[in-house]
């Protein structure tokens, strides 16, 4: 009975003993350590802490990764520069309340490196869901020592990059050698500043810079027209007198993502994780394209993407070596054209403008534009200045000194910024921009011009075609409609023109200010007279038709009789009986005074024939209706009897 008791006692031991072993905890105390094999996980699941061996490598490093990511993805390193070769890894918490990570001959291969130590009470060291690893004394809640202070290649929501002016720490990013090799490369990423001037972020390839992302103007880096907020993450960059970093969380918790410096591809990554299909898919990187390369177009330079060349000096400046630059040799950049005069110059407003890069600048954060300009103005090394924040209507100065350089042209989403130019070279651009502006108000004037003619010319073209559908609808498909509302038989184009042989010139009459008059013979030997309307007289559809109504209206038997008319096409014509006498007015101001100076004897007959030409013509010929007058040239004759053409009982 004692030997069981014993046995079932021992079995609860050894169970508890597992059940502790192998629980997932999230810290350790100074009494604890974390041995190869061992491993710490976040509280919630989402990291982990222990020993692996990247790639094919063989080495043993202490780091941190996703717990619930079937690709193992690391993002903080340890022992980067002293890989453990064996499984011997021990990482404790020491009598200095530092971090120590110590291979199997007991040696140190890491340690948190405190300079001064620092004695806690309570130090615990803890694994936190944002992937934080932080050691702590847990009676104060005193932060001794964060991973995310000391990052190495991944940038994670909640995580700082820059500087904590305070304790003067600097938060910058190292990639990878190589996916087996998680030493550090030249390949760096952070956030450069000086003394009073404009803090930026720069990609270093060793020690040559390599991508810029223009200084924080307030809503985002002056580069990065793309950074917007967006539905995965929000953005901030907080710049005091204690801090200066760059800072992002996520929109949504459920979402993965992290930045991530890559060695091999030579750039700065954004990754998120796709569930469904268990891979990182890249989301933005940069460089973005060869403008993104730095000081691609040297000093004083402009690189726009869609020019040919992309480099092309700013306005007031020309390439310093043309032979160079037509070579595409744009390293020596441009200078100006016209040298600088001091407190004689001005400034040039430019737009759209990825800002230069500000190793060489001054800010400060409470100056107004004007205020900027000023300062700028009276220091006469200040090559140029603009807002330090656009938020708003803008705010704050900055001022660069000497040469302008890794300047972009973006279309749209740049930033204004004021450059120095000599008063000469200013005066110059004016005239270039009049003479611009007189150019387009020539083209302007040229091309509304045009458009007016060519508007003119639709106008008329409509109007000709209206009145030819008229003529056609008269002519081909309301011929008795016509016939009713002139009151006068219509005849045919055809059969006119076959009456006057088309028209020949030797039936050609005569010709009066309603178009010429030809003979013609109708097919039953009708001798006929055609007066035929110019194409330049004036008259349009509807003076033909009023012609046409009065000249019926007016019909007598002392006047040549109206036979026909006949609108078809283009064409408007009369047709009369033909008299092989003139018309009256040859009569009355040739025939008829000829005659009468040639007469002897008694005068009386003549002048009272005369007298009678003079009634009739002006009884006839005299009226106006609807804004024309019959011509005396339209009052044709009939016979000549005596002194004059009039039958008679007149």
């Amino acid at each position: 009975m004692g030997t069981l008791s014993f046995i079932y006692i021992l079995t609860c031991l050894l169970f508890l003993f597992f059940k502790v072993s192998f629980a997932a905890v999230d810290s350790i105390t100074p009494s604890q350590s974390i041995s190869d094999g061992s491993t710490l996980v976040s509280k919630e699941g989402s990291f982990e802490l222990g020993f692996f061996s990247p790639g094919s490598s063989k080495n043993r490093y202490l780091g941190i990764w996703y717990k619930n990511i079937p690709v193992q993805t690391v993002v903080w390193v340890a022992n980067r520069l002293n890989p453990i070769n064996d499984s011997s890894g021990l990482l404790m918490i020491n009598r200095t309340s530092s971090l120590v990570l110590m291979s199997n001959n007991k040696s140190v291969v890491w340690s948190t490196g405190l300079g001064t130590p620092i004695q806690a009470n309570n130090p615990v060291l803890q694994l936190l869901d944002s992937g934080n690893l932080v050691l702590r004394d847990e009676n104060s809640g005193i932060s001794l020592w964060e991973s995310f202070d000391y990052p190495s290649d991944t940038l994670l929501p909640g995580m700082k990059m820059g500087w904590d002016l305070r304790k003067g720490i600097k938060r910058h990013f190292t990639a990878w050698k190589s996916p087996d090799d998680p030493s550090p490369a030249d390949f760096t990423y952070g956030i450069e500043m000086q003394r009073r001037s404009y803090p930026e972020a720069y990609i270093r390839k060793g020690n040559k810079k390599f991508y810029r992302t223009g200084p924080w103007n307030g809503l985002r880096y002056s580069g990065s027209p793309e950074l917007k907020p967006n539905p995965l993450y929000a953005f901030d960059f907080v710049y005091n007198d204690d801090e200066v970093y760059y800072i992002y969380s996520l929109v949504n918790n459920s979402l993965i993502t992290r930045i991530v410096l890559n060695q091999t591809s030579s750039s700065r990554e954004r990754y998120t994780w796709i569930e469904a299909e268990n891979v990182w898919r890249l989301y933005s990187s940069v460089p973005r394209d060869y403008c993104d390369n730095y000081g691609l177009c040297g000093a004083n330079g402009n690189c726009i993407l869609s020019g040919s060349p992309v480099c092309q000096c700013l306005e007031g400046f020309e390439p310093k070596s043309q032979e160079k630059w037509s070579l595409m040799d744009w390293s020596q950049g441009c200078v100006r054209n016209k040298p600088l005069s001091c407190h004689k110059d001005g400034f040039v407003k430019f737009n759209e403008l990825k800002l230069p890069d500000t190793t060489n600048s001054w800010v400060n954060k409470s100056m107004s534009l004007k205020e900027c300009r000023d300062k700028c103005l009276n220091n006469c090394s200040c090559m140029a200045y603009t807002n330090s924040d656009i938020r708003g209507e803008g705010s704050g100065c900055a001022l660069w000194f000497g040469d302008l350089v890794d300047i972009r042209q973006f279309p749209a989403g740049g930033q204004e910024l004021y450059i120095r130019m000599s008063a000469s070279e200013i005066e110059a651009k004016k005239g270039r921009r009049m003479k611009r502006a007189a150019i387009v108000a020539v083209s302007l004037a040229v091309v509304s011009g045009m458009l007016l003619i060519i508007g003119i010319y639709i106008c008329r073209s409509r109007t000709k075609l209206k009145e030819r559908n008229e003529v056609e609808v008269v002519g081909h498909q309301n011929n008795e409609g016509q016939n009713e509302d002139l009151e006068l038989p219509f005849l045919d184009l055809s059969t006119i023109a076959s009456a006057t042989d088309n028209f020949e010139i030797h039936n050609k009459l005569g010709e009066g200010g309603f178009g010429p008059v030809y003979k013609g013979i109708l097919e039953d030997g009708q001798e006929i007279a055609v007066k035929r309307l110019s194409t330049s007289s004036g008259q349009g559809l509807n003076e033909f038709k009023n012609e046409v109504r009065l000249i019926v209206k007016l019909q007598h038997r002392n006047l040549v009789k109206l036979l026909a008319c006949c609108i078809q096409e283009e064409e408007k014509m009369l047709v009369y009986e033909y008299m092989p006498n003139k018309s009256l007015d040859s009569f009355i101001f040739v025939v008829i005074w000829h005659r009468n100076m040639l007469l002897m004897g008694n005068s009386q007959p003549n002048l009272m024939s005369l007298a009678l030409g003079f009634y009739c013509w002006r009884s006839l010929a005299g009226r106006k209706v609807e804004g024309f007058m019959i011509q005396t040239t339209a009052i044709i004759l009939l016979e000549l009897h005596g002194y004059f053409g009039m039958r008679e009982g007149l």
